[in-house]
């Protein structure tokens, strides 16, 4: 599984790998047709015209298995039609689709039918099963005699499979206003077995930024058909749906699916501090149902009201156990006075998470163990010289819960610990210690903060804040500010963190070159090497 480099020659205009996004002419004259099953054809509503080209978000597939993954699409005409329908009428269509072993479909493997309900926003979400373990697939849809685009996926190795090799990536923070997703454009063009979507999907503020890409609406959203619109006018980003119809994906929300700093069933602490739960639990409800609508989850993740199974465990081979954090919903709510972060009752996971999260890194025989988490864990001293501060809404906020896990992972052995993170805007690799405040301390893992694809705007190099934390925080080994995503590298002796950044998103066109290699050698925690 070896990295196919990204070009580093500008360009203007979105280039994506045939074998990842065929236009929709080649991939129905590229082989078989599809023909749907008798069910398909027999569409209980009766006869559909479609009232314009309904796959225009393009297709994804995610939460991949040994034996099957989850392949979706939504029909949207117009996806940024203010009822947030997407320009589709008040019924339901049948949608039929099909995977293949090869990009042509000349082999045909799985077809079947979903329903696209309206009250789903024509969303479908077809978990196939039956395929074999570690193999690369293709697949498409169908409805009313439309083809969508072709998707490539891949199916996880079978559990505890012994494997040589492993690579994925991850990101997080895409702010439509503040840049162009040119980072995706480049990922598409990655071998990987699957991305890590750490958060920060959509924004759900207003404002219309500098470059002409205002949001859609223009105000801060609350309501369900709002929140529509807004997965609407990220999701028809062409890098975007480039990077979704590449790979599979692995995602979780944060904050910014829902609300900036939201806790709990608490909104952030600088908005209505004294708001009604039930009035921001309503709000979730609408923002969660759309985020489900909108991604490759599995019915499991569906949500029921203001309340979504987020945090999960996926497999793949003896390489990898993926453990996806839900670090928002069962959070207490941040603190005003920082002398509480030892609290320890204080929770970030939840009782039952944080139980689930310990006991499944206790058992795991996975070489890498691998923690999916949305806010940075390693300690972060804001202030330069003898003075402290710490920011209240990441794990520093949080001090005995993050101590509890440390303690866990620490007591139980776990070996190779890893955390990728995102949220900050900016990058950091760092060695996760037993206790930060002690040079002499242990250390338990490595983590890997990444910075964003478009929030923030442009970035640089470093700044004045990154200069303090490598000043002030000893345990954090290389720190970044622009913008861009990272690659992970899994092998049985070692793995390799490429930190791949673009020098600009105000305007599309950008080149990627790797701006810093980091390793974690296999058995001995920590970080080894930085290639900066």
């Amino acid at each position: 599984m070896t990295l196919l480099r990204s070009t580093s020659r500008p360009t203007d205009r979105i280039v994506v790998p045939r074998r990842a996004f065929l236009a929709l002419a080649g991939a129905s004259a590229g082989g078989a047709a599809l023909v749907p099953s008798p069910s398909a054809s027999a569409d209980p509503s009766g006869p559909f015209v479609p009232p314009g080209e309904m796959f225009t978000l393009g297709v994804a597939s995610g939460d991949p298995h040994p034996d099957g993954v989850v392949l979706w699409t939504r029909l949207a005409p117009d996806p940024v039609a203010a009822d947030g329908l997407g320009g589709m009428p008040d019924r339901d269509v049948n949608v039929a689709w099909e995977m293949a072993e090869d990009e042509g479909f000349a082999r045909i493997v799985r077809r079947g039918v979903e329903r696209a309900r309206a009250e789903e926003a024509h969303s479908v979400h077809a978990e196939v099963k039956g395929l074999r373990a570690d193999r690369v697939y293709w697949y498409r849809f169908r409805a009313a005699g439309q083809i969508s685009p072709v998707g490539r996926t891949r199916t996880a190795p079978a559990r505890g499979a012994a494997l040589n090799a492993l690579t994925f990536a991850f990101a997080s923070c895409q702010s439509f206003p503040a840049g162009h997703f040119t980072a995706f454009e480049h990922m598409a063009r990655e071998d990987l077995d699957v991305v890590v979507h750490l958060g920060d999907y959509i924004y759900e503020s207003g404002g219309a930024g500098s470059i002409g890409r205002a949001h859609l609406p223009a105000a801060e959203v609350f309501s369900l058909a709002d929140y529509r619109v807004r997965y609407g006018q990220y999701k028809a980003d062409p890098a975007l749906q480039a990077a979704h119809a590449a790979a599979p994906w692995i995602v979780a929300p944060d904050d910014h699916e829902v609300e900036n700093n939201w806790a709990g069933d608490h909104s952030q602490p600088d908005d209505e501090p004294d708001q009604d739960p039930e009035v921001f639990r309503r709000r979730r409800a609408a923002a969660y149902q759309a985020y489900w609508e909108n991604m490759p989850l599995r019915r499991s993740s569906m949500p029921d009201g203001p309340e979504m199974q987020v945090f999960r465990r996926l497999a793949f081979g003896d390489m990898l156990q993926l453990n996806v954090l839900d670090t928002r919903r069962y959070r207490d709510r941040q603190l005003q006075d920082p002398a509480g972060r030892w609290d320890a009752q204080r929770q970030m996971l939840g009782a039952e998470q944080e139980a689930w999260l310990l006991e499944g890194l206790g058992a795991s025989a996975a070489r890498w163990n691998v923690l999916a988490n949305q806010v940075f864990s390693f300690e972060a001293d804001h202030e330069a010289g003898e003075a402290v501060r710490y920011g209240m809404d990441t794990w520093d906020g949080y001090a005995a819960a993050r101590q509890r896990l440390f303690d866990g992972v620490h007591r139980r052995g776990v070996e190779n610990f890893l955390v990728v993170t995102g949220d900050a805007h900016r990058s950091v690799a760092a060695d996760l210690k037993l206790d930060f405040s002690d040079d002499a301390s242990p250390v338990v893992g490595a983590e890997f903060l990444g910075t964003s694809i478009s929030s923030g705007g442009n970035g640089s190099d470093s700044d004045a804040l990154g200069k303090v934390w490598l000043e002030e925080n000893p345990h954090m080994r290389f720190h970044n500010k622009q913008r861009g995503y990272q690659v992970c590298h899994l092998g049985r002796d070692a793995m390799r963190t490429e930190y791949k950044v673009v020098p600009y998103v105000d305007r599309p066109g950008a080149p990627i070159e790797t701006r810093a290699s980091i390793h974690v050698e296999s058995g001995r925690p920590g970080i080894a090497q930085v290639e900066d």
